[in-house]
């Protein structure tokens, strides 16, 4: 039986992609992953998730999908769309390119029931069992796995980023150096922006007032 893990990085963040990653393993060898001591990334150290990241990658099959910013933008000026909706989507993507017979889903919504069912309707194998629980990234040793490549995943994107852009922080709004670049780039590179977030557009309409009012 093949058991897949699913999670996301990066949902917060006003400034680079969403990440999603599915990690698949047959379960006859899930202890030597739990040998391997996974857990939820965000109680990892930067340096132990690297190390996990190659060690995981080497044992497993897994699918990670970059969500870029201007995707994200467009799920949520959509309709039919949001940001949980978008992230299903994408799940349901790397589950169809893993195709388990079992995925478990760190959920991101807090109707599980029906993100489940939306979740099902984007399956390719009907048969695939589903099971969505809120901190599945701490329950389960695949979903660990998942997470620490998802993580890693955006770090090293924020990595180039910052190569490309100059010193943008982590890309979260908490940030004052992502808060600091927000204010000197945001209609300077705005590609690496979610211009739907609360944040951006703070940010752009005071610009925006500031020239009107200097003109």
């Amino acid at each position: 039986m093949k058991i897949c893990g699913i999670d996301e990085a990066g949902r917060g963040p006003v400034i680079g992609p969403l990440v999603i990653a599915g990690v698949s393993i047959e379960e006859s060898n899930l202890e030597t992953l739990k040998k391997l001591e996974p857990k939820d990334s965000k109680m990892l150290s930067k340096k132990r998730r690297e190390e996990l990241f190659d060690q995981i990658q080497a044992i497993t099959d897994y699918y990670i999908v970059i969500v870029e910013p201007e995707q994200v933008d467009a799920a949520l000026i959509a309709p039919e769309l949001n940001l949980n909706k978008l992230e299903g989507i994408k799940m349901a993507e790397a589950i169809n390119n893993l195709n388990p017979d079992k995925a478990i889903v760190d959920a991101p919504s807090t109707n599980i029931k029906e993100f489940t069912e939306f979740m099902r309707s984007h399956l390719e194998n009907k048969n695939t069992e589903l099971l969505l629980e809120h901190k599945a990234d701490e329950n389960y040793a695949v979903v660990s796995a998942a997470s620490i490549l998802a993580k890693v995943t955006r770090d090293r994107e924020i990595e180039k980023l910052n190569k490309i852009y100059g010193e943008l922080g982590s890309g979260y709004p908490s940030d004052p150096k992502t808060r600091a670049f927000l204010a000197e780039n945001w209609d300077i590179h705005p590609q690496i922006f979610r211009k739907t977030w609360a944040t951006y557009k703070k940010v752009a309409d005071q610009k925006k007032q500031k020239n009107l009012s200097d003109y």
